[in-house]
């Protein structure tokens, strides 16, 4: 009986389905062996030898697997078809070989599988074969590069910029992506321009729209009507003329559906049409893979097995009928830089189901199936078939020339199943119907209306937008890009609002230092270049120690000419690096590195834990410091006014926004301070609310037993305290509203306490708390699963487990599935399991009379007491 070895429990458990009783299927549970995190795990001068370590959370994975070749003499490893997946089987064969558990009798044989069905894990096993090497090897030099820079580079940042968590291969390129974005926005200068707008009607009263585009007989380029006086007189131009069509024409125009979906474009239509992110994304889709509903979901591919194509012209034909078929199947080639095209596109295994004949139960596996289930069946359609008219409208003496667009669907084609989504909104005036126009149709003006429009900076990247320019630079790939969004999000290096990415100061610090201090390394051309390296070593073109020797020459050498700069000297070509965006030019014409607060300190890029920021060099006779953003960016120090003699300041510190009272002084180290509670907005703090902080905390009045009750924010939030004359310490009960530290009276605060009191172990008001979400039963163990509100955010709850949710994963999106696998990764970390019902003690017995013995000290307690 064959040992089959895939990666995970789900995946084993539906193969196990397929393959029936004859075959032991387990699960690896991912990767098994791991570089160890300290110096030496690749050994740079004993040619780039690597040393491996089986992770704790796998040894037990590994001894299972090794247990059950002890009776079934032959491995199979059906890990993923991708280089992780082949790089997962090479390490569970070494690591099996290592402890004697493959002997030199063991077949040992490789199958992959691009969807797990019957018909495609059954023909897998017809076709094994030996671990691919050459792909062995790229992902070797892969892992062996992100170790060699994260675990060179990272400690460079540490001492050079201190609060820098970590430099990566490529992490560090995708930061400087969106890095650089921001200084774009940051140096945009926006352009007045105007344009001019008619709200017309034809001889039969159909209203339509038509915009300016000749004027004075001259054809207007987009900055001709500059400003308000210019657009004025194009209006009276257009209203004391008479307007007829002089020109209808009507043209055919066809649109073409979209390629079957590959990882990254998957990752971006989640985004647009559902708001996932790129790890939710995958997190669904891996669901979707092991259920065998989908092929696999980490590809560069955009080809389609020809039995999928038949099948998907079945579907439409039987679904539309033939007018939706085209006479051919389309071919789709990939346009991305480094494509391997080496397996399928991603799609439905079996395409005449759809996501409701499915019966999907979770939401978010129910959206990303119909959405590949759309684009998998419109990418076989017929095009759409449209007509696009163009009118224009003008004066007998041929001054003024307005132009109406509109577009006429003839043949809705693949549109009647799906169309891709856009990441930014554009106005399309082709869009629009317009009525019927003959040459020589008189115009009725019903309005004319100028309109004032400003240049648009680029826009910030979306984690969908940033998985697509790092796949057109030929950045990373398929199985990387959730973790590289992930990560730089992770490290405090980027934030995520309103789906728009934005660097943080200590982010732009890391990119600036890598720019001129690592250029090369953060370079597009460089990385999509070593990308391209890897890429030859996969297809056994190159050899992969050639390509680590070649960069880690050059790469330790920058490495040694760096560590040696002092933290001074850094900071100092940053600062120079920097001054354009650092110190503006001031409207005033006043030197811009003059400290604005002191007027006599001169203004320095200095950096602290949380990243760099703008301080005076007077320090410490003035504490003024200023985002690196500039002038009134998040973060800016402002008065607020004047209250008892003292200046009431608002600022953004380590922990985010807080108010002050007064600056530092020789007599006042530490002024007062109140950090803005959760809810408060930075941009409506005034005096008066600022006030109200700094009296914290509040006397809500005397307890009955004796005692002060007051109010406060904290730590963990707002919260009531009291100290009776019975109480060894003070009693904290938190409460969820704000609003509450201001408001709460005395009868609520005494029976809060009352219920602390009364429930010492429990957080809050003594109330248990409720679920966000419940689940239901444990399927194999039993007990409730419930979503609960933490103090860090949402988490899973399972008897003693807390497990974390994802960041990204909202608490109503977390399903059972969702829920088991992380109370199982999390019960594997911290080695907790159920525990065993409790055995009744036999009843001890009666010992044996003694004679009394010496007195002795007594003996320490073992551990076990």
């Amino acid at each position: 009986m064959p040992v089959v070895v895939v990666e995970s429990p789900a995946k084993a458990k539906t193969i196990n389905k397929y393959l029936g009783p004859n075959y032991t299927v387990l699960a690896s549970y991912g990767h098994v062996r791991d570089l160890p995190p300290k110096d030496g795990s690749v050994d740079t001068d004993a040619d780039f030898e690597m040393k491996w370590e089986i992770g704790n959370d796998s040894k037990k994975h590994v001894k299972a697997i090794a247990d059950a070749l002890k009776d079934d003499n032959e491995l199979i490893l059906a890990t993923d078809p991708d280089r992780e997946g082949e790089a997962i089987s090479w390490h569970l064969q070494e690591a099996l070989t290592k402890r004697k558990s493959i002997k030199k009798d063991t077949p040992v044989s490789r199958v992959v599988f691009n969807a797990i069905t019957k018909a495609a894990v059954t023909e897998a096993m017809k076709n094994p074969r030996q671990v691919d090497q050459p792909l062995v090897e790229a992902y070797l030099a892969r892992r062996a590069l992100d170790y060699l820079v994260g675990f060179n580079l990272s400690p460079v940042l540490w001492r050079k910029l201190p609060g820098a968590r970590s430099a990566g291969r490529v992490q560090s390129v995708c930061l400087r992506i969106i890095v650089e974005r921001e200084q774009e926005i940051e140096a945009f200068n926006n352009r007045e321009y105007w344009s001019v707008k008619a709200l017309l009607a034809t001889p039969r009263g159909q209203e339509f729209e038509a915009r300016l585009t000749v004027m004075g007989g001259k054809k207007l380029d987009k900055y001709d009507l500059a400003n308000e006086t210019a657009a004025e007189l194009a209006v009276q131009a257009v209203t004391s003329r008479a307007l007829k069509a002089v020109s209808v024409e009507a043209k055919p125009a066809a649109r073409n559906p979209s390629a079957p979906f590959m990882t990254s474009t998957l990752q971006q239509e989640a985004s647009r049409k559902f708001g996932f992110g790129a790890r939710q994304t995958m997190n669904v889709a891996q669901r979707l893979y092991e259920a065998g509903h989908i092929t696999y979901m980490r590809t560069d591919g955009i080809d389609m097995a020809p039995e999928a194509i038949t099948e998907t012209r079945d579907a439409i034909k039987n679904r539309y009928g033939d007018e939706y078929l085209p006479s051919s199947p389309r071919e789709y080639k990939n346009k991305a830089k480094n494509a391997q095209e080496a397996h399928e596109c991603i799609r439905p295994t079996v395409l005449e189901k759809d996501a409701a004949s499915l019966k999907l139960s979770e939401p978010d596996q129910r959206k990303l199936y119909d959405l590949i289930w759309k684009r998998t069946i419109a990418c076989q359609m017929a095009s759409a078939k449209m007509e696009r008219t163009t009118v224009d409208l003008g004066s007998d003496d041929g001054e003024v020339v307005m132009r109406a667009t509109g577009q006429v669907v003839l043949f809705d084609g693949f549109m009647k199943v799906y169309e891709e989504g856009r990441d930014d909104a554009v106005v399309d005036d082709d869009d629009k119907r317009l009525p019927q126009i003959a040459q020589g149709d008189p115009m009725d003006k019903r309005s004319i209306s100028p309109e004032q429009h400003f240049t648009q900076p680029p826009p910030r990247y979306t984690e969908a937008t940033l998985v697509k320019r790092m796949e057109e630079l030929g950045i990373g790939r398929p199985s990387t890009y959730a973790s590289i969004v992930t990560t730089i999000q992770d490290r405090e290096y980027v934030r995520k609002d309103k789906n728009r990415l934005y660097p943080e100061d200590k982010g732009r610090i890391v990119t600036i230092f890598l720019m001129n201090f690592f250029r090369q390394y953060v370079g597009y051309d460089f990385t999509a270049d070593l990308e391209s390296q890897l890429d030859d070593v996969s297809a056994g073109e190159a050899n992969y120690k050639d390509i680590l020797s070649k960069f880690w020459r050059d790469f330790h050498a920058a490495i040694t000419e760096t560590s040696e700069l002092r933290i001074s000297e850094v900071l100092d070509v940053l600062d120079a690096a920097l001054t354009p965006q650092l110190y503006p030019p001031r409207e005033d014409g006043t030197d811009p590195r003059i400290c604005p607060k002191c007027g006599l300190g001169s203004l320095h890029l200095k950096t602290s834990r949380t990243g760099g920021f703008v301080g005076c060099g007077n320090y410490p006779e003035c504490t003024y410091t200023r985002p690196i953003a500039g002038e009134g960016a998040d973060g800016d120090e402002r008065v607020l006014g004047e209250d008892a003699g003292d200046e009431i300041w608002l600022k953004t510190g380590r922990f985010g926004p807080y108010v002050q009272r007064g600056e530092p002084t020789p007599e006042n180290k530490k002024p007062p301070r109140a950090s803005l509670p959760r809810g408060w907005e930075k941009d409506d703090m005034d005096l008066a609310k600022a006030l109200t902080l700094l009296s914290l905390p509040r006397e809500i009045g005397d307890h009955p037993e004796g005692g002060m009750i007051k109010s406060n924010f904290g730590r963990f939030g707002p919260y009531i305290m009291h100290q009776g004359p019975e109480d060894a310490k003070p009693v904290y009960v938190n409460v969820k509203d704000p609003n509450d530290v201001f408001e709460i009276g005395m009868n609520r605060a005494v029976e809060l306490l009352a219920e602390k009191r009364a429930n010492p172990g429990r957080r809050g008001g003594g109330t248990a708390a409720k679920p966000l979400k419940e689940l239901g039963e444990h399927p194999s163990d039993g007990g409730p699963v419930n979503v609960m509100e933490g103090r860090y955010g949402p988490y899973v709850k399972w008897e003693k487990i807390n497990a974390t949710i994802p960041k990204g994963t909202e608490p109503a999106d977390v399903t059972m599935e969702m829920a088991v696998e992380l109370i199982t990764e999390r019960a594997a970390k911290s080695g907790k399991k159920k525990a065993a019902p409790k055995k009744k003690a036999a009843p001890k017995k009666k010992p044996a009379a003694k004679k009394p013995a010496a007195k002795k000290k007594p003996a320490a307690k073992k551990d076990a007491d």
